[in-house]
């Protein structure tokens, strides 16, 4: 919820990369030790293109999130919510969509290699945790919890 009203999700398009690159970037939650890991990241046209990449969008048209579901193999590869967005339910509505989204698809789970602040909100919509998957310098300098959420 907006104060304009109820965010919509939808597919994203290539002229959305930017926007998306842009809230990467500048999310709070890669600030200090994490920044290496979003700088100079970029979400392509491209990747729009050949991926299931969905947009949280309000009412006026800002993009309050997005998330991107690999299918094969199953995988989380990005959700990032705006740092205003925070706490309004971005998040538990694109996770839905998700969730929707992967059981159209026929998936009967969904790998999360979960940035290490987030695991919790992975967990209270929940994915269980699996493992870790250690840290692969210089890209990823620390360990990240694996998680796997189940599709009934």
């Amino acid at each position: 919820m907006t104060p304009e009203g109820p965010a919509r999700v939808r597919r994203a398009v290539a002229r959305d990369a930017k926007r998306l690159t842009g809230l990467v970037r500048t999310s709070r939650a890669y600030e200090g030790p994490y920044a290496s890991m979003v700088e100079g990241y970029r979400v392509g046209p491209d990747y729009i293109e050949h991926h299931e990449v969905y947009v949280a969008e309000s009412p006026d048209g800002r993009v309050l999130g997005f998330y991107a579901l690999v299918l094969d193999p199953p995988e989380l590869d990005l959700m990032f919510v705006a740092d205003a967005a925070q706490g309004t339910g971005v998040g538990r509505l694109l996770f839905g969509h998700l969730t929707g989204r992967a059981r159209e698809a026929g998936l009967t789970e969904v790998r999360i290699v979960a940035h290490p602040p987030a695991e919790g909100f992975y967990r209270s919509v929940g994915a269980v945790p699996v493992g870790t998957v250690r840290a692969n310098p210089p890209a990823v300098r620390w360990d990240r919890p694996e998680l796997v959420l189940t599709l009934r």
